[in-house]
């Protein structure tokens, strides 16, 4: 369910200027993940700060489970789920 609103958030926010510039300004802030989640539901986007958190930990989960031998610790450089999401919005 959230990797599908998070799809049509990123969709829509190619044709609605406002949406893309409130979700991009979260980056700065203090809390950027709780921030995110408010402007999505504030646009009626159903995607809530648990959800955000826990489908970043299964994508960079499924990355260690494909490492040959299995991974036991992150690597350096993965972004986060939010990270990713930025990039799309640019």
């Amino acid at each position: 369910m959230l990797e599908l609103e998070l799809k049509k958030l990123i969709n829509d926010s190619k044709s609605n200027e406002s949406l893309k510039k409130e979700l991009l300004n979260t980056k700065n802030s203090p809390e950027p993940m709780r921030d995110f989640c408010d402007v999505c539901r504030r646009f009626g986007y159903e995607i809530y700060l648990g959800e955000l958190f826990a489908y970043g930990e299964d994508m960079n989960d499924s990355k260690l489970r494909a490492t040959n031998g299995g991974g036991s610790f992150a690597i350096e450089g993965w972004n986060d789920a939010l990270e990713n999401i930025y990039d799309e919005l640019l």
